[in-house]
């Protein structure tokens, strides 16, 4: 298998133009795929599009699963009869001038939300109004049915097609609105510890909260869908970004507990980071929790499977951010400072990409890519999987090999990122074409 020679540009959702203070799922994504593909290139690199977390980074994300809110289109919520025209107008006007060059996240982010409630609020009223009655069902029963069983048969079928990582995700952005400026580990310990009857009465008493969670995510991917179809009809590929590590303060750790190294306390035992190296003298302290990759292996790595396809449904091709950590990562005490003391830390090798060729279709696997980091060594795992890496000591791409810079030097299976300290390879073209796949 060969993948056609094709370039493109990096672009995050957040940086597009627009009229609401950060970029969005509107028009002007749909005016950059058309300038890409006036332009002769045919790849979109997005990176991550989940939700921002601490330093509005999407890098550590309160779920891996889902989008970003402010990616929604306030527009289309307009047109479609959910959002006053005059209301998102005065809204806009309360907000204010805005930097054309730079995002002003937590005023743009409230005013987003608020918009965002208007519009559900719209979509629920008008949906349970216009749901009939079942049989012997009194008016009231009606009134309090759960959303996700009326309505709009498009939201129906979302929910319940993602309900494995949709309704946990719900559920936890409702609880940490009441709980602001608090990990999950600091919750009441009956929310932190998941327990069975606790978490039914909030998903009852809270409902509504939990119902705008799911309408926002609903939405989303509706709107980005219609993009990628828009782009993949004119030619362009969207490359979107899996980062290997989660944030401790998400819902991936808080209803995954056992898959993740934690203290008894359900707060990280060590963390992700990156020695000292060619670019710093004390490393990189990520932060991230590790993996119990025992526990993935026993459970023949359903979170990781389930994590790709959900990747996939969003992108054509997935960049893996941090490959390297899945032969080993670089471990470091949850309470350092720096990430000087910390020991390598075997990861789970082959064994996960064997479950992942089990699992996937090969349409989906050839889509899986792999960054390297810097000062990168070769390990069994990358010529198990026939991955070639940028050489070792070589720091600018003027220090490679011809064939590493030479766009006439590349074989079919490299790609290429932007940034001269990433090169990414695709993982599976050579493995399946060994597969005679």
């Amino acid at each position: 298998m060969h993948l056609q020679r094709s370039s493109g540009v990096l672009l995050h959702v957040s940086s597009l133009p627009g009229p609401h203070g950060s970029g969005d799922f509107g028009a002007s994504a749909y005016h950059f795929v058309d300038w890409l593909t006036a332009a002769g290139q045919s790849l979109w690199q997005v990176l991550p599009m989940n939700p921002a977390g601490p330093g509005n980074s999407p890098y550590m994300s309160p779920s891996v699963f889902a989008l970003d809110p402010m990616f929604v289109d306030l527009t289309d919520l307009v047109q479609r009869g959910w959002l006053d025209a005059d209301l998102l107008a005065r809204g806009r006007m309360e907000l204010g001038e805005i930097d054309a060059h730079r995002i002003d996240f937590g005023r743009v982010q409230s005013f987003r939300m608020m918009m965002l409630r208007k519009a559900a609020q719209s979509f629920f009223e008008h949906n349970r109004q216009g749901a009939p009655r079942a049989a012997g069902e009194s008016v009231t029963a009606a009134a309090e049915r759960p959303a996700a069983l009326i309505g709009d048969a498009s939201y129906n079928a979302y929910c319940h097609a993602h309900a494995d990582w949709l309704d946990d995700y719900a559920l936890f952005m409702a609880i940490a609105e009441r709980w602001p400026g608090s990990d999950w580990s600091g919750w009441p310990a009956p929310l932190a510890n998941r327990i069975p009857e606790v978490l039914e009465r909030v998903r009852r008493d809270w409902r509504d909260d939990i119902e705008f969670w799911k309408f926002v995510q609903w939405i989303g991917s509706r709107q980005w869908g219609a993009i990628k179809r828009y782009a993949n009809e004119r030619g362009v590929r969207i490359v979107g970004d899996l980062p290997i590590f989660v944030a401790p303060n998400s819902v991936d750790v808080w209803s995954n507990p056992d898959l993740f190294d934690l203290t008894p306390q359900r707060v990280p035992r060590v963390v992700a980071g990156v020695p000292p190296d060619y670019f710093s003298e004390t490393g990189q302290l990520w932060g991230n929790p590790l993996y119990r990759w025992s526990r993935h292996a026993e459970q023949k790595y359903a979170w990781w499977i389930r994590r790709v396809r959900a990747s996939l449904s969003v992108a054509d091709i997935v960049r893996i951010d941090h490959f390297r950590g899945f032969a080993a990562c670089w471990e470091v005490a949850a309470d350092a400072t720096t990430a000087v003391d910390g020991q390598w830390v075997p990861g789970p090798g082959a064994a996960l990409f064997d479950a992942l060729f089990a699992a996937l279709t090969p349409a989906q696997l050839a889509g899986m890519t792999a960054t390297d980091d810097a000062m990168l060594h070769r390990h069994a795992l990358f010529d198990a999987l026939d991955c070639h890496f940028r050489p070792h000591g070589a720091h600018g791409w003027r220090d490679w090999p011809a064939a590493f810079h030479d766009p006439e030097g590349f074989a079919a299976t490299r790609f290429a990122a932007e940034h001269p300290d990433e090169i990414a390879f695709n993982l599976f073209v050579q493995w399946l074409a060994r597969q005679g796949l």
